[in-house]
């Protein structure tokens, strides 16, 4: 019994390590000083509204979180799969992706991560189901959770990218791009995705 308390509490500690770390990421986002999408009523702020209520005002830009295209899709991960090989939840988290099952997806990925809370691709899965609903609070949440599993996650460091488009900030969104230019040994389709992106947030926001 005090094996299993005492394993129980480093599991705690480990969980706590990681809101904390999560925690302080977005609010360093949240206090750079550049302008997020959205009025009061967004989906962003209701997302975010328990760490925006520490901010001062933010300051609209020229895009709104709702109407910013995500480039990038799941439809490829519904190729080339053996699903009887997956978890069964996380077998049926990437069908509902693949459908744009977005809280179906979300709902089955949750429970194949209390079975492998190490998998950043689950994370980086729920995140982008949770960006896909214009949750950014959440879905920056997960893709970070991602990259603390593991720092050279493509997927997270593209979808995050894209997340940074959503909130104006670009220079962030170019950062996420340099920093898969260096994991990326040869182009790769994030890479690609989020400099095209990037691109039509520039002529958007210059008109």
């Amino acid at each position: 019994m005090i094996k299993r308390r005492t394993k129980a509490g480093q599991e705690d500690a480990a969980a706590a390590d990681v809101r904390s770390i999560t925690l302080a990421f977005v609010l360093a986002t949240l206090a750079t000083g550049a302008g997020f999408c959205a009025a009061s009523q967004s989906a962003w702020r209701v997302s975010v509204k328990p760490w925006l209520d520490a901010q001062g005002p933010t300051t609209e830009v020229a895009l709104a979180v709702e109407s910013w295209p995500i480039c990038s899709s799941m439809k490829q991960i519904g190729t080339d799969v053996d699903w009887g090989q997956l978890d069964p939840d996380f077998a049926a988290g990437k069908r509902a992706l693949v459908v744009q099952d977005w809280n179906g997806a979300i709902a089955s990925l949750k429970l194949a991560s209390l079975r492998d809370p190490s998998n950043a691709d689950i994370q980086n899965y729920v995140g982008y189901a949770y960006h896909r609903l214009h949750q950014m609070g959440p879905a920056m949440q997960h893709y970070q959770s991602a990259l603390i599993l593991n720092r050279r996650h493509r997927g997270a460091h593209g979808h995050l990218g894209e997340l940074y488009l959503a909130l104006g900030e670009a220079a962030k969104a170019e950062e996420e791009l340099a920093i898969l230019g260096e994991i990326c040994l040869i182009p790769c389709e994030q890479y690609g995705s989020l400099e095209r992106a990037i691109a039509t947030y520039k002529k958007q926001v210059t008109r």
